[in-house]
């Protein structure tokens, strides 16, 4: 994955346990079912959006892409938020989640 954001790096070095936590929590949310890593970062990246976090969505299409899905796949996991979302968020979204392919391309 490309570098943290810096506010995250800052975190984890001023709150090194909480951190800590935080990364075993996120691991044990993600061995307690059957999705593999791909699934679960589109999911991730769908709940970032949902939520108008860029970073959130940035971050989760680099690791999807990182996990092996496609960019057709991470936009499609995108555009089929149109209706839940709404279309000003999803397009948003989709904007961000563009910018990440592209920059994860470099």
């Amino acid at each position: 994955m490309r570098e943290l954001p810096k506010p995250y790096q800052q975190f984890r070095s001023e709150y090194s346990s909480v951190y800590a936590a935080y990364e075993a929590l996120g691991a044990q949310a993600a061995s307690a079912g059957p999705l593999d890593s791909k699934t679960r970062e589109l999911i991730k990246m769908g709940m970032a959006a949902a939520n108008g976090s860029e970073s959130g969505v940035v971050s989760h299409a680099h690791r999807a892409l990182e996990a092996g899905a496609s960019a057709e796949e991470v936009q499609h996991a995108l555009i089929i938020g149109i209706n839940t979302l709404g279309f000003s968020t999803m397009m948003a979204a989709l904007g961000w989640a563009k910018k990440a392919i592209a920059a994860h391309k470099e």
